[in-house]
């Protein structure tokens, strides 16, 4: 049996968590995700992919919109801005992406937050938020997480969420230039979820 999600189109797209809401990104976003990601980028470099000479551009921004329209459009993707409530102010941003169907029903969650808002429990409480929307409008039955093991902060959130540590991967991802071991986490639909209201 193949099991797809509704249509992007179709599912209310604006996740509430306790002190912040995620939604999908937008042109008008562009100078609020360009100055935080500028400001943060010593803090984010170490985690990531090395970035594109334009990244922060506004014409490589409209690209990554595109694309991210592309994914939700397809279910092969779920791209999400994190906002505190208090203010709009946006903290950082998460995904689901490789979303698999058919026997799996599995996607991997990546996300990325602002120097300035790091260690205030705004991902935690995004992520918690946004297993809720994967295990129940996305009908997925698996999220799955990877991360270096000398990321203590990271550890620390997917742990507080109800993710298990289920391997290590040798040189499984390529993050700034070179190509790093990673820790394997999943949660699947039936596990406890301890920060779920």
């Amino acid at each position: 049996m193949f099991l797809r999600a509704a249509s992007a189109l179709e599912v209310d797209q604006t996740v509430r968590g306790r002190a912040v809401y995620l939604r999908p990104p937008m042109a008008t976003d562009f100078a609020e995700w360009a100055a935080l990601r500028q400001e943060s980028r010593a803090f984010l470099v170490p985690w990531e992919p090395i970035w594109p000479v334009d990244d922060l551009s506004r014409s490589a921004f409209r690209r990554r919109i595109r694309r991210y329209h592309r994914d939700m459009r397809e279910d092969a993707g779920y791209p999400f801005f994190v906002f505190r409530q208090a203010d709009h102010v946006l903290v950082g941003g998460l995904s689901f992406s490789y979303v698999r169907r058919g026997v799996t029903q599995a996607c991997s969650l990546g996300y990325w937050i602002g120097e300035c808002h790091a260690r205030r429990g705004y991902m935690s409480d995004a992520v918690s938020a946004v297993l809720t929307f994967a295990f129940g409008s996305l009908r997925l039955h698996r999220v799955e997480a990877a991360c270096l093991p000398h990321n203590a902060a990271s550890i620390g959130l997917l742990e507080k969420v109800g993710f298990q540590r289920e391997g290590y991967a040798r040189r499984y991802l390529c993050i700034n230039g070179s190509w790093q071991d990673h820790l394997l986490y999943a949660v699947v639909a039936d596990d406890p979820l301890p920060l779920q209201r």
